[in-house]
This record gives structure tokens, C-alpha cells and sequence, in this order.
């Protein structure tokens, strides 16, 4: 199922998207690219040995993160953290002409379509899960095809951003609206702390804005 490129506006802002690899950070509400370079998820043997921790959303839900690297800014030790799951994204299609489609993120539509995706994905033995800040499947990914890619573009004013390629997984149908479910190419990471309670939060948009030039030049020199 191949899919040219499309334009997408924002993307939920405390997600930190790794591609060749792109950290995404903040700007204005959406996110921006950082070159860099790391290795996608780790291997089998070293996922068993990579020490865990457990982001946990206002609603919630919880999403199990290896932690990458780990960097200590001003005495605040920061975490870079990727999820133990592959996260996926659902997309919703407008067969038109220009075949524009736009990311599900609105949390009503997601319970409306929860299990319609999650039953077509059971089909490739993958288990949706509602994980915090992005939905996840647990199993083993399909071999990547060239046909089944999707090119995103993600729209940003003032910042030139790469654009994000995605792995088609399944479609289905949701009264007669086409959805697919995709997953990046590149890894998902986050930016995280240990808050006063011991417990672990993203960094909001303000805080990592304070912290960036520090956080991007120690990671710069970690990953050499």
C-alpha cells in the first residue's frame, strides 16, 4: 500500500521523534529537527540488560521506556527514554483526488475506532495497546516494503523540517471512514526527568526550552 508524500500540521508536543537520527523539540507548539546519529531500538540481548522506567499520563495510562542515555544538566539529572513497544500512529484517509489525510488524536475518535484496529492488527499477531502519549503494539513488525512507506511532511513555518517516513501495518474501515495504521521508521524518543516524588514526567515545553543547548550538547558528545 503506497502512499506519496503528505503534508500533516501539529504533532503532539512532547514527543521527541529520532530519525538518522532527528530530535524533535520544541517550537511553537510543534516540533523541530536536531541531526544526530544513534542505533533505532536495541538489540534482543541488550534489551534484556537496559534498565526500564515507566512514563504515566494525566489519564492514566503508563508506557514501559528503555532508558537510552541518561545526562545531568545544573545537578537535574534528564533521561532519554525510548518505548519498549513499537508506537504506532492512525491515520485518517479522505479518498480524494490529493488523497489528504490527517493523524487521529482526538481521544473520542480513538475510543470510537480502539477496537476495530486493534482486532485488524491482531491479524499480524501485533496487540494494540493504549499506552500514554502514543499508542504502541507489542509483536514482531512485518518486513518493511518499499510500497507499504508512507512520506509525511510536517508543516512548521519558520523551521525546515525532514520529512518522517512510516511503515503501513493495516487498514480498516470505521463507519464507512478509511483509516491505516502506520509506524515510524525512525525511533519514538522522549525527554524526561524524576520529578520531587521520585516519580518520572516529560519535560513540559518550557522546561525543555530552558534546558535544550545543554541537553543537545552533552548528548552530542555521549553519542561520539
Amino acid at each position: 500500500m503506497f502512499r506519496d508524500i503528505l503534508n500533516f500540521g501539529d504533532r503532539s508536543p512532547n514527543l521527541f521523534q529520532v530519525g538518522r537520527i532527528n530530535t524533535f523539540s520544541f517550537v511553537k507548539g510543534k516540533l523541530a529537527p536536531i541531526s544526530m546519529s544513534s542505533t533505532p531500538y536495541p538489540e534482543e540481548n541488550e534489551s534484556s540488560q537496559a534498565e526500564t522506567v515507566t512514563l504515566t499520563d494525566t489519564s492514566g495510562r503508563a508506557l514501559d521506556c528503555y532508558i537510552e542515555h541518561s545526562l545531568e544538566v545544573e545537578g537535574i539529572e534528564y533521561l532519554l527514554l525510548l518505548p519498549v513497544d513499537a508506537p504506532v500512529e492512525i491515520v485518517a484517509w479522505n479518498e480524494s483526488e490529493s488523497e489528504e489525510a490527517a493523524l487521529v488524536e482526538d481521544e473520542a475518535e480513538i475510543d470510537q475506532i480502539f477496537a476495530d484496529a486493534q482486532a485488524v492488527l491482531s491479524e499480524l499477531n501485533l496487540t494494540l495497546k493504549r499506552t500514554a502519549y502514543t499508542l504502541t503494539v507489542l509483536g514482531e513488525l512485518p518486513e518493511v516494503e518499499e510500497d507499504d512507506i508512507l512520506t509525511i511532511e510536517m508543516e512548521e513555518e519558520e523551521t525546515e523540517i525532514e520529512p518522517e517516513q512510516f511503515q503501513f501495518l493495516a487498514s480498516f474501515y470505521h463507519k464507512e471512514q478509511e483509516y491505516a495504521v502506520y509506524t515510524p521508521l525512525d525511533p519514538l524518543l522522549f525527554f524526561a526527568r524524576e520529578d520531587n516524588t521520585g516519580k518520572i514526567q516529560l519535560l513540559s515545553p518550557e522546561e525543555f526550552k530552558k534546558v535544550q543547548p545543554q541537553l543537545e550538547e552533552l548528548l552530542f558528545d555521549d553519542l561520539e
